[in-house]
């Protein structure tokens, strides 16, 4: 994989001396459509000069607008490299001096509830008791190598949670990485539509089925909403994780399990 496309991974907070040298105002929260504002420029500049960008690589960033914390500004930046594509989210302080890269947490806030509020599981396919204590989403690829890693450690690992944990998927296919993997969903959505149960067979034969295709875009509009842009990712009663680690997998249902249970005797005393 190319440096650019390890643009998510690292974390900027810095001053940014030649971008500032563009800037001759502060950021300004909106931006005609047919302008870039100083901001963007300043912006664009920075990131350009610290991953040595050149004009092969296409980076678009989008006006900043004001976020929950006074002072701070977001802004999504599309980096386009060969072909791929990525979108990171920025933080900029309103001055212009700092920019930096990050999960913006209110701590007012439950995560987990924020998490499961936009999690949308109607028509999605299921396996196990709808009351399971511990619900595990699983947003995926059907040609993602790590998905199946995460396939197989479920299978194996499920049977020892019989009863309290759910499992509902989500299709994500991600076309730039893997052409088939948008057939796939669609295959396995005209499955569910014929015999839920049948999903998790799937069926060997591809149909070309537009209302499947249009459930397939509204799961993955889903993940987008969720910030999701890797997969598997997975939401364990609405606490995220990216990959297939069944260690911590089974760290986070029975913590839940754990809390439920300990609520659940406190109640009775």
């Amino acid at each position: 994989m190319k440096k650019a496309l390890t643009l998510s991974l690292i974390a900027l907070s810095a001053t940014a001396p030649r971008a500032r040298g563009q800037q001759t105002q502060s950021p300004t929260v909106a931006a005609s459509a047919s302008a870039t504002s100083p901001a963007q420029k300043s912006i664009e500049a920075y990131l350009r000069h610290l991953y040595a960008f050149g004009p092969n690589v296409a980076l678009l960033v989008g006006p900043p607008t004001p976020t929950q914390v006074d002072g701070l500004l977001e802004t999504n930046v599309d980096l386009t490299i060969d072909g791929r594509k990525q979108t990171v989210k920025f933080y900029i302080s309103k001055d212009g001096k700092f920019l930096f890269q990050g999960e913006l947490s209110d701590m007012t806030k439950d995560p987990l509830e924020q998490n499961r509020a936009q999690i949308q599981m109607k028509d999605a396919p299921s396996l196990g008791d709808p009351t399971a204590a511990v619900t595990l989403v699983e947003y995926s690829d059907f040609e993602c190598p790590v998905c199946r890693k995460l396939h197989d450690a479920l299978r194996e690992m499920l049977p020892n949670y019989a009863g309290k944990v759910r499992v509902v998927f989500k299709d994500f296919p991600i076309e730039q990485l893997h052409p088939w993997a948008r057939t796939a969903a669609i295959a396995g959505r005209c499955a569910y539509q014929q015999d839920p149960k049948a999903f998790w067979r799937m069926y060997d034969s591809i149909y070309d089925n537009p209302e499947a295709a249009a459930a397939v875009n509204a799961s993955r509009a889903n993940g987008q909403l969720l910030d999701v842009n890797s997969t598997p990712t997975v939401f364990v009663n609405g606490r995220r994780m990216v990959g297939a680690d069944a260690h911590l997998l089974e760290q986070y249902i029975n913590y839940d399990l754990a809390q439920q249970k300990a609520a659940k005797d406190t109640d009775k005393k």
